[in-house]
């Protein structure tokens, strides 16, 4: 069983990696996209907002449809539609085609995204310790190498399809071979080729999750400031030069990734609560460091402690969900379910953050503005006992044996 759990494990990982990949590929050839397609910048928010509201429908198709199939089957679908949808963007050559490629994107990127989590919280489960933040760490890595990639192409001014195409071409059938490894830890078996049947409905009411879903929110709000507004704010504000103003984000992702690589270690020390709550100590820190800074060198440090202190927020989150699911509903499934309710904050948090710091640093200032996602984040303090488990779970030196709950149908966390 050992054996099983370590190659499901790395095979997850290898897929939080490739989504990183591809979402970044996205993301940051958003320039050369328009171009392509001659998007007007009237029209531009309106394709932006459309890939995360349709992830957030994907998401919540995604709760129903895991009551008939396993998890291990929807992710193992759903990853080769979001590369095939990401090599449709870039080989189009009509506006219409990027409607549709982006719409197939933004679906299937809910249903990945919330797959993907529900699976990570089931193996922590049968792994009996916190192995969340290391998916998430793959993520983070692949969104490093992605936006690499990006750079690369941007900087040989190459064709988005050109960019795009080696990409999916060697992710595809890697994610697809390693999909045949997926563990289906809360299902009553090992994994989705070798259990049978379905698992059932269940879950919470949104009132118990609530809590958490406040902090995906407002985690999300603070990485979309990052992401769409640092780059601005050093130049504009702390008066960068253009090339400066591009490295805030590049650090905010590789202190991300050295976060999450190493906050599995600090939950299992210290415990879930812990963690959350320095995490968001940490990070309404360098918001406030960021708001404050006299310089350029000072603002890079703000958004250095915001990629140590939000990252491990969202691993966290998911993880809370699944376990507040199975100590609350036994029934199976309704960890899978609370994941998916949960996910849909990720793309609300992701509209917010971007539109509400430039509203507000239009009508007051981007200084200013970069305080209400510093008091959002400290609200997460707030609601840290939510991430608190029972006695007998992983944390606070209460760890299980790692293979305590497979083959036995446990759900949740």
């Amino acid at each position: 069983m050992t054996d099983v759990l370590r190659r499901g494990r790395a095979s997850l990982a290898f897929g939080f990696f490739a989504q990183g990949v591809a979402f970044a590929l996205l993301v940051t050839r958003i320039p050369a996209i328009q171009d392509r397609y001659g998007v007007s910048d009237a029209l531009l928010p309106v394709f932006l907002a459309a890939v995360p509201i349709l992830a957030g429908v994907g998401s919540v198709v995604s709760e129903r449809l895991v009551r008939r199939v396993r998890p291990s089957r929807l992710l193992r679908w759903s990853q080769p539609v979001v590369l095939l949808a990401l090599l449709g963007v870039g080989a189009g050559d009509r506006v219409a085609v990027l409607a549709v490629a982006l719409a197939v994107f933004g679906l299937a990127v809910g249903a990945l995204d919330a797959s993907m989590n529900m699976l990570g919280v089931s193996l922590q489960r049968a792994y009996g310790r916190s192995i969340m933040l290391g998916f998430h760490a793959a993520y983070s890595l692949g969104g490093i190498l992605g936006a690499s990639l990006a750079w690369a192409g941007a900087h040989w001014d190459l064709a988005l399809w050109v960019s795009y195409l080696p990409v999916v071409v060697l992710l595809l059938p890697a994610a697809l071979v390693g999909s045949r490894w997926y563990v289906d830890g809360d299902r009553g078996g090992v994994s989705g080729a070798e259990a049978t049947g379905s698992g059932g409905g269940g879950g919470v009411g949104f009132k118990v999750l609530l809590p958490l879903c406040l902090v995906m929110t407002f985690a999300y709000i603070g990485d979309s400031t990052v992401s769409n507004w640092s780059a601005k704010y050093l130049q504009d504000v702390l008066g960068s030069s253009e090339q400066l103003a591009t490295v805030p984000y590049n650090v905010y992702m590789v202190t991300t990734l050295v976060g999450r690589a190493v906050g599995d270690f600090g939950v299992r020390r210290f415990g879930a609560v812990a963690v959350v709550r320095g995490g968001a100590v940490v990070a309404a820190g360098g918001f406030a460091v960021v708001a404050s800074a006299p310089g350029a060198w000072v603002g890079m440090l703000g958004f250095t402690l915001l990629g140590l202190g939000l990252c491990v927020l969202v691993p966290q989150t998911f993880a809370a969900a699944g376990r507040l699911a199975a100590e609350r509903d036994g029934r199976p499934g309704a960890s899978d379910a609370a994941v998916a309710r949960l996910n849909v904050f990720n793309y609300v948090g992701f509209l917010i953050g971007s539109p509400l710091v430039g509203a507000l640093g239009d009508a007051w200032s981007y200084r200013g503005a970069m305080l209400v996602p510093m008091v959002l984040v400290l609200v997460t303090v707030v609601y840290a006992r939510s991430f608190e488990g029972r006695p007998d779970r992983y944390g606070g030196g209460h760890e299980r044996p790692r293979t305590a709950d497979v083959g036995r149908g446990s759900n949740g966390l």
